[in-house]
């Protein structure tokens, strides 16, 4: 399916050439899983085939939208430092979940539990802000500061996540190790920006790109961004995913009261 927001192929891979999307690891660093995507080498350094990625992307960017078309939610995962402020970036925008520091273990495994962390955080915040710990020392508003610092850099962007997301979206799988593992055992699909370096063969929808180039990671990120965005305004009024722990299962309708 092809929507306004992902340009024709020849567009795709010129696009991604530009952003320097082409350039692998050294064959010493590939992964097996990865050899399909391999053009060639240049000056020890394998080249990607843009055609290859160019249809990865369209059909993740397809994937992306019809989770949007269901307002299922994407949680995107960046720990990386190139990665991690246009993740950030580009989920606050579509008000979605994001994790952009070390991923915590039983983040979606053990749901229940880190949903306590992030209300302690959201308790804490709205007290601060209605100037409501007047009752605390002085020493122990500083602990207190300190502790939603700490919540807020590990959970501030799972705040908006509610339940399990339907998808993830994840920059460098080689790295997001923990996070890939946890959606594998809830059966969640992956989206993943990934390198040569990286193991493909439990995602459901890699992008083969070059995952150390800020300039690369933005374009792609931008288009998943565009595809999500593009899913929202084909929406049905009213749409909502529930999620479980097997998955999205149905189609729910909620009153915009409640959305």
């Amino acid at each position: 399916m092809e929507t306004s927001v992902q340009p024709n192929k020849e567009a795709l891979v010129e696009a991604l050439f530009t952003a320097g999307a082409q350039f692998g690891f050294s064959r010493s660093r590939r992964h097996p899983s990865t050899s399909a995507y391999i053009y060639g080498v240049k000056n020890r350094v394998e080249i990607i085939d843009l055609e290859k990625s160019a249809d990865a992307l369209a059909r993740a960017c397809e994937f992306v939208t019809n989770v949007a078309k269901k307002r299922e939610k994407m949680l995107f995962v960046a720990n990386k430092l190139e990665a991690k402020a246009l993740v950030r970036e580009a989920a606050e925008r579509l008000q979605l979940p994001y994790v952009k520091e070390r991923w915590l273990g039983g983040t979606m495994t053990n749901w229940t539990e880190m949903k306590k962390r992030i209300a302690r955080l959201e308790d804490m915040s709205t007290k601060r802000e209605n100037n409501e710990l007047g009752m605390y020392t002085k020493k122990e508003r500083l602990l207190i500061d300190r502790e939603i610092a700490h919540l807020e850099r590990f959970f501030g962007g799972l705040v908006s996540m509610g339940q399990l997301p339907s998808a993830l979206f994840v920059v460098d799988p080689r790295e997001e190790k923990t996070a890939m593992h946890e959606a594998r055992a809830l059966h969640i699909p992956v989206v993943a920006l990934a390198g040569t370096d990286c193991d493909i063969s439990q995602v459901a929808y890699p992008i083969v790109v070059n995952d150390s180039s800020r300039t690369s990671i933005a374009y792609v990120v931008g288009q998943i961004a565009a595809a999500y965005e593009e899913g929202l305004k084909l929406a049905p009024e009213g749409a909502a995913g529930i999620v479980t722990p097997a998955g999205t299962e149905t189609l729910a309708t909620v009153s915009p009261a409640t959305e």
